[in-house]
């Protein structure tokens, strides 16, 4: 039996140790990846191997050759270009179409008994079997469902938290045998986990799991790197150490000195003929290579430090990584996380901040002080988007500073010439940040679209309609006056997917910004008369006839916001009768608490009914979302609005038509729309679901349960003129009442819940979840909401940007709904010890 060991990816996350070395070179603990993954297969005798090479491939076939040092027959197959997972396979398939042969990343860390994975293999008669292991964290990795006989029902590449269902993942090691092979194109560019296997699965192929109990670590990130130096120091998996353990925990390479006075703590490794002079100090959880120099005074915890680096005296290396050939001189600071790739000098006494990234060849003057990464340009950080883009405190956690590596990362994966659009709320703090968005745009080649200030809605739909892109706004955080949001659109109007907020993250993280020649500065320009434009755009698109026939009365509050610079225009259009309150725009209150926002909506409700209006509106400061008043003066709640506003455009628009609703909303809804004949489309509750299902055919309304609608008619975004236009129209032609809408609509009892959950727990409580079910109807849309067989139902949804994991729960009353959600909770607790 041959195996085949994948060594072709560029390990980009991993800069700047990859920038000049293969990812399967990188050493853990003083010898490559990949030469632990052979010596692994030598121990299960799978002697002959392939290995597929592409990007520095010429350094893996150097420095292995042909195996010989390993007692092991290595032969090559070079990809001229990348061909994917299957298809890097495939290019190696004149060596593998006699027999069965094993699959295992050059790349990956790990132990696992691969003879047991090929008995089980040839046990169940599979076309291939795929190795699965269990992981805390599975947001990065493919997700694998097993049958209960162990066939694998269904592939999920890097899902999102309200996907993770499970914490089984695939590892990329697989057995297969060599028909498998004429499912894959010659020269395409395919995954087996993504393309081929699904489609072998639609087909009815027998396609197996196999879960290991072995020890295995994706080596992606730097901290996954550093992570897998230390599982190793720690014994935690088999692999052999090129050594000696001269005391507990200590190994030592060959012709190394060690001065008696210098302080070594285990486990640690010192590589050969490296040289630690007395007074420094090696303390646990470092790996020093071979040929370096640690001077007298040097300090050394959770370190790597490659082969022949020099650490000068009185140094302090904490928690990093220092590349080959690289000198850290006299005094010099290297703090947690910080990566300093090869060939590099810091001089003394430079300091480099948590998380640094210095790339090959550079230098670090004496006694700098580097906050951001030293690149092509610099820094980043993980998980930046939320649920409102990226939020955080105005020049505490949002700077300027991060403004333009942001916009910086967001410029560098469009195209350059392209235009974005920019627009802010009424605040100071905006505008400082925008006028540094727009820096880093035009720096990038990218050309400016500014609408200076505009409520969020008029900004979407410009870039939506303006061939733009994508855009940015900035805005100050709901209910939080000290904070900021900034929301990067794509060329919808939309926020951006996940799939392109992980394009970003990784610009940012690798801190590879484009920069513009000088020829190639970007232009900024300020349209004019867009506001006119929208309203006029608004009204042709949403049906207001038989308004002016209602002479209806309505009650608007413009929420002192960005709200006020369309509302005159609009409400002097539309034909009705308008009191408007609140058209100030105030820059010293650009966002309200939730008591002044209960306080106002109170205020509307007198309005309404004092004036006998047939009902009241209030928008929030960036024209996004609504309050309703009832023509009794009765606060209508987000909830219940979004009920009533379903209802309403429901019974008049007929049947065959759709809803979309997030999966958090109340089942109330579902009996709403089937009573006027209509479907409700569940989406999931990430930001960008509403917009993607209303471009849709057949969409009625979306809507969010928080205020927030989608008009399709007109935009894919959540816009309150919009749903404003829509509701006085629908009114004014079935003149029915809020009061008696609302009253005709049963009650809803829905309990949300926040169980604190670490991340490293995540994974293990969607499993828990999923296995609770026990044979309960399921959906996995977003989350796993459970069904009971009263109708009740229980939703498990881990946070994206929080340790906590939502919980909710729907029944009868409200007492069995808390019940139920308490329940929910109570094993979510349990998993997430």
């Amino acid at each position: 039996m041959r195996a085949v060991v994948m060594a072709g990816g560029e390990g980009t996350r991993l800069r700047p140790m990859t920038t000049s070395m293969p990812k399967p070179l990188l050493p853990v603990v003083n010898r490559p990846i990949m030469e632990h993954v052979l010596r692994l297969l030598r121990r299960h005798e799978l002697t002959e191997t392939v290995v597929t090479v592409h990007f520095l491939g010429s350094m893996v076939r150097a420095y292995f050759g042909d195996g010989e040092d390993l007692d092991m027959d290595l032969t090559y197959a070079t990809e001229e270009k990348p061909l994917g997972t299957a298809g890097s396979v495939k290019n190696a398939a004149a060596a593998l179409s006699d027999d069965t042969f094993v699959v295992i990343s050059g790349d990956a860390l790990t132990d696992i008994d691969l003879t047991s994975l090929v008995e089980h293999h040839r046990r169940t008669g599979a076309l291939a079997t795929v190795c699965l292991t269990r992981v805390p964290d599975p947001l990065e990795f493919g997700i694998t469902i097993l049958r209960e006989d162990g066939r694998v029902e269904r592939f999920l590449e890097k899902p999102t938290w309200g996907q993770v269902f499970s914490d089984t993942v695939n590892t990329g090691i697989y057995v297969m045998e060599p028909e498998i092979l004429d499912s894959v194109g010659e020269a395409e560019n395919v995954d087996w986990s993504s393309d081929v296997f699904p489609r072998l699965l639609a087909k009815g192929a027998p396609l197996y799991g196999y879960v290991a109990d072995g020890y295995w670590e994706d080596v992606g990130t730097h901290r996954s790197y550093l992570k897998a130096n230390y599982d190793a120091l720690d014994g935690q998996l088999d692999i052999d150490i090129d050594g000696f353990e001269v005391s507990a925990g200590v190994w030592v390479g060959e012709g190394a000195d060690l001065d008696p006075e210098a302080t070594l703590k285990g486990p640690a490794f010192v590589g050969a003929y490296a040289k630690i002079e007395g007074g420094a100090e090696i303390r646990d959880h470092t790996v020093v290579g071979d040929n370096v120099v640690v001077r007298s005074g040097a300090f050394l915890h959770r370190a790597v430090v490659h082969d022949n680096a020099y650490v000068g005296g009185h140094t302090n290396l904490r928690g990093c990584v220092v590349g080959k050939n690289t000198d850290v001189m006299r005094g010099a600071r290297i703090e947690d996380g910080a990566v300093v790739g090869d060939d590099c000098v810091i001089e003394e006494e430079a300091v480099l901040h948590p998380e640094i990234k210095v790339y090959p060849s550079k230098t670090i003057e004496a006694g700098a002080v580097v906050h951001q990464s030293v690149i092509w340009e610099s820094q980043g950080r993980q998980a930046l988007f939320g649920a409102r883009g990226l939020s955080g405190i105005v020049n505490v956690e949002i700077t300027p500073e991060l403004v333009v590596r942001l916009a910086s990362a967001y410029a560098t994966t469009l195209r350059k010439g392209s235009t974005v659009l920019t627009a802010r709320d009424t605040s100071r703090s905006a505008r400082a940040l925008k006028r540094a968005a727009i820096a880093a745009f035009t720096s990038s080649a990218l050309n400016v679209c500014d609408l200076e200030v505009a409520p969020n809605p008029v900004a979407r739909l410009e870039t939506a309609r303006s061939n733009v892109g994508g855009g940015l706004l900035i805005r100050t955080t709901p209910n939080r006056p000290d904070s900021v949001d900034l929301i990067f659109l794509d060329e919808r109007g939309a926020d951006l997917s996940p799939m392109a907020q992980r394009k970003v993250e990784r610009v940012l993280g690798r801190q590879e910004f484009r920069r513009a020649f000088p020829g190639e500065i970007g232009d900024l320009t300020f349209p004019s008369r867009i506001a006119e434009s929208y309203v006029r755009d608004l009204l042709r698109s949403v049906d207001t006839s038989h308004v002016a026939e209602a002479r209806l009365k309505v009650v608007v509050d413009a929420g002192r916001g960005t709200a006020s610079q369309l509302l005159p225009n609009l409400l002097g259009r539309l034909d009705i009768e308008a009191f408007l309150v609140n058209a100030g725009l105030d820059d010293r209150s650009p966002t309200e608490t939730a008591e002044q926002r209960t306080a106002a909506v109170a205020n509307l409700a007198e309005l309404v009914s004092s004036s006998r209006a047939a009902f009241g509106v209030r928008f929030d400061p960036l024209g996004e979302r609504i309050s309703l008043v009832d023509e009794t003066g009765a606060v209508i709640s987000d909830e219940r609005a979004l009920l009533v506003f379903v209802d309403l455009v429901a019974a008049e628009s007929g049947r065959g038509r759709n809803v979309a609703l997030p999966v958090t909303t109340t089942r109330v809804a579902e009996q709403v729309a089937a009573f006027h004949g209509v479907q409700i489309r569940w989406t999931t509750t990430s930001p960008d679901a509403l917009a993607t299902a209303s471009a849709t055919q057949g969409l009625l309304l979306a809507g969010d349960g928080r205020g927030g609608f989608i008009v399709p008619e007109f935009s894919n975004a959540v816009d309150g003129f919009a749903a404003f236009v829509r509701l006085v129209g629908v009114i004014a032609r079935t003149g029915l009442r809020m009061s008696e809408i609302n009253a005709r609509i049963p009650r809803a009892h829905v309990v949300q819940l926040a169980v604190p959950t670490p991340w490293a727990s995540k994974g293990a409580v969607m499993r828990a979840a999923v296995e609770a079910a026990d044979g309960r109807e399921l959906d996995t849309t977003d989350g796993v909401r459970v069904v009971e067989p009263d109708g009740s139902w229980g939703l498990v949804l881990p946070d994206p940007t929080e340790a906590v994991t939502r919980v909710w729960a729907e029944s009868t009353s409200t007492e069995q709904a808390t019940t139920l959600a308490h329940r929910w909770a109570d094993l979510v607790t349990r998993a997430g010890r």
